[in-house]
């Protein structure tokens, strides 16, 4: 098995996929709909291939059941997606065992294959510093799950602390046994670069500063693109390539993409640097092959000299706070905020 030079772990439900479960008809019309009828969030598509094109380890791990495994496969070859794993939730084997809060619960279910994955990995991704990526929404308890495991990772919770949590999470006894067996076996270290969570919900993004700096709620995708692309798992050229879908599908103009970056640069997520690589990228890429929406790319790209010294002034991804208090908030991680229908 080769070692990555970095690890993306993507979500689907309300991350990469636009997808509705609020009622059970909801749940139903997801569970019937073919590949080609699943819509994915403008740009998802788009970043995950970038990633996967510039060398990073995609692996899926998602709250949608086992039994919907094949349509969610095909819905990804279509997009031209790769991964090297795909996870999916039992929920047929949780309801045989009588586990019905396990249907919901994502603490006990995302938790131990994040951790059971980690302990696996060959022993040069430690060695070597291999990191990762995680993308979810604020749909569940993706922001939650991410920074815990960061956290049980770098040895930032003891495992008398995790123990807790699981108690107050209402984590069944063997679920938390192998949790507990997981941690333990992982060689400790800084895994989690960045936890990306998608506001599919409209989530006020302050309400995610408890996890610290290296969570960053997103509105779209050029957003995470930006991100992705100052931690230097992507080129120049991805991001643009996020902006044009985002131009041509979803009718962004160049005032809108340069918004996007202007408006996570104040909230503290973004260096300010690279943009003369992202100028450089319109001359080199997307000016040759007259792509589409390449007025709007030059709009963005005029924009952000005068928005990355703003964005430097007020970044904050160095900061280094103590962890949050895990075991308080497992008491609220699973409530499902659903959006009130007029």
């Amino acid at each position: 098995m080769s070692v990555p030079s970095h690890i993306a772990r993507w979500d689907l439900d309300k991350t990469y996929l636009r997808t509705e479960f609020d009622t059970v008809r909801d749940l139903i019309k997801t569970a019937l709909e073919r590949a080609d009828e699943k819509r994915t969030n403008p740009g998802a598509s788009t970043l995950l291939r970038e990633m996967g094109s510039a060398g990073v380890a995609v692996h899926i791990l998602s709250g949608s059941p086992e039994q919907m495994r094949r349509r969610l496969e095909d819905k990804l070859r279509l997009d031209g997606i790769t991964w090297e794993s795909f996870t999916l939730k039992p929920n047929l084997k949780n309801m045989l065992r009588l586990r019905f809060r396990a249907l919901r619960d994502q603490l006990g279910y995302k938790l131990p294959a994040l951790l059971a994955s980690c302990a696996g990995a060959p022993e040069e991704t430690a060695t070597k510093g291999v990191r990762e990526t995680l993308f979810g929404d604020d749909a569940e308890a993706d922001a939650f799950v991410y920074a815990l495991y960061g956290d049980v990772v770098s040895g930032r919770v003891t495992a008398a602390e995790l123990a807790r949590v699981c108690e107050g999470g209402r984590v069944y006894e063997d679920v938390t046994e192998d949790i507990l067996r997981f941690a333990g076996a992982i060689t400790k270290r800084d895994v989690v670069e960045r936890v990306l969570i998608h506001l599919e919900g409209q989530s006020p993004p302050e309400d995610f500063r408890v996890y610290g700096s290296r969570v960053v709620p997103f509105y779209n995708y050029l957003q995470a693109a930006f991100v992705v692309f100052e931690d230097r798992r992507v080129p120049a050229e991805s991001v643009l390539r996020v902006a044009v879908e985002l131009v041509v599908q979803h009718r962004f103009d160049g005032d809108a993409l340069a918004r996007s970056y202007g408006e996570l640069g104040r909230r503290g997520h973004l260096r300010g640097e690279r943009i003369a690589e992202l100028a450089e990228s319109i001359e080199t890429w997307a000016r040759p092959r007259n792509v589409a929406a390449l007025a709007e790319l030059e709009v963005m790209v005029k924009k952000l000299p005068e928005l990355a010294p703003k964005a430097r002034d007020a970044y904050r991804g160095e900061e280094v706070t103590d962890p949050p208090d895990y075991a308080k908030l497992v008491l609220q991680h699973n409530k499902r905020h659903k959006k009130k229908k007029k």
